[in-house]
């Protein structure tokens, strides 16, 4: 007996869904930061046991869209909310905001199960948690409620053996050897702006799209040249740095990550272009891989 089924990660923003991924995964598929807005894509991690194949799906946090860029990363959600076999719903126990009424309704209407993870719960105490866990049980009460920390590993060993026994029995939806459904060159620009979110400070992080023109691999090693567009010529300067240096140190902390994902020596070349206002700009926007 085969089973097989889409696992679709919601929450808001920062509540820690890339990290749950990748902590269920046991592979670095989603950029990891404490900024709002890391995540921009849907990203698939097919997990693979001999009789079970699960699609994780890492949604960007759920959020009331003020401009293009974040309703076409809204529309990403919206897809999450069509084709789910379990919702994985994250809540962080230290968010004091509330919740999303969007996505409260939507789970209580949806007829598959749902499985609420109370994340973070090392930051918290007995207390606290017990008043979480109530609250949201009022709010989905078909919800199964599981206290975790992604972060930690607690709790986490649980969360596999659930979703088995909650998904339908089918064959594999992918090969078993796919572990994602995205693009080497996805994964090169995402360890990028892992990077930039990392070492940059207010808005330079958002503005910025990578887009990866060369990916090919030659006697071992891995040449890669990706571009970084900004909006602006003022954050072009920010970016590049003083003699270069800011867009070195860019440039070899990424090349470090990505030749540990892909197991082998990397060169890596990093161009900066302006792209005015392209957050803004739909055609812009669709080249990026924003629908």
């Amino acid at each position: 007996m085969h089973k097989s089924g889409f696992v679709n990660i919601v929450g808001k923003p920062n509540a820690g869904k890339s990290t749950l991924l990748n902590q269920l995964m046991g592979e670095k598929l989603a950029i990891v930061t404490q900024k709002a807005q890391t995540t921009r894509h849907r990203i698939f991690g097919i997990y693979n046991e001999e009789d079970l194949q699960i699609v994780f799906s890492d949604t960007p946090g759920v959020l009331d869209p003020k401009y293009e860029l974040q309703e076409k990363m809204m529309d990403f959600v919206k897809d999450s909310l069509q084709d789910a076999d379990v919702f994985l719903m994250i809540i962080d126990i230290n968010d004091r905001g509330e919740p999303s009424e969007f996505l409260i309704e939507k789970l209580n209407k949806i007829p598959v199960p749902v499985l609420i993870l109370i994340n973070k719960i090392d930051e918290s105490n007995q207390e606290s948690m017990e008043k979480v866990i109530e609250f949201w049980h009022g709010k989905i009460p078909k919800a199964e409620i599981l206290p975790i920390s992604a972060l930690q590993g607690i709790n986490t060993d649980l969360i596999l053996p659930k979703l088995k026994s909650l998904l339908p029995e089918n064959p594999p939806y992918y090969d078993k050897d796919q572990f994602t459904d995205k693009s080497e060159r996805f994964f090169v620009n995402e360890a990028i702006r892992e990077k930039i979110l990392l070492n940059y400070e207010k808005e330079i992080p958002y503005s910025v799209e990578v887009v990866t023109e060369q990916f090919k691999e030659k006697e071992g090693i891995i040449f890669i040249d990706s571009i970084i567009y900004v909006e602006r010529d003022t954050q072009k300067g920010i970016v590049i740095g003083h003699k270069g240096e800011a867009i070195k140190k860019v440039g070899i902390q990424a090349r470090e990550d990505l030749e540990n994902f892909f197991q082998k020596k990397i060169h890596l070349n990093l161009f900066v272009k302006v792209k005015k206002d392209w957050q803004k700009n739909d055609r812009d926007l669709k080249s990026f891989g924003y629908r």
